[in-house]
């Protein structure tokens, strides 16, 4: 299973983008999508290092919205039992 990272555009040079998501930023190459029109601001699914697809504000929110779901769980401490 693959996983792809919506992330933020921060700054673009050439076909190498400063993105953020979560407060971790990471340079991911806009190679795959240099036909595409991206701007400082846009939302673009990441997977290892490479843009992939360009998504709306919505889509990355609501992407996050599922992470943060599926993640809650392990977030949360875990009770032991004593015998």
């Amino acid at each position: 299973m693959c996983l792809a990272i919506p992330m933020q555009i921060k700054n673009i040079e050439g076909f190498t983008a400063r993105c953020e998501a979560k407060g971790v930023e990471r340079d991911v190459s806009l190679f795959m999508l240099c036909d595409d029109t991206l701007a400082v601001g846009d939302f673009v699914l990441t997977h290892v290092g490479y843009a992939i697809q360009k998504v709306s504000p919505e889509e990355a929110e609501s992407t996050w919205a599922l992470f943060d779901e599926m993640l809650a769980p392990a977030n949360q401490p875990t009770a032991t039992i004593e015998v």
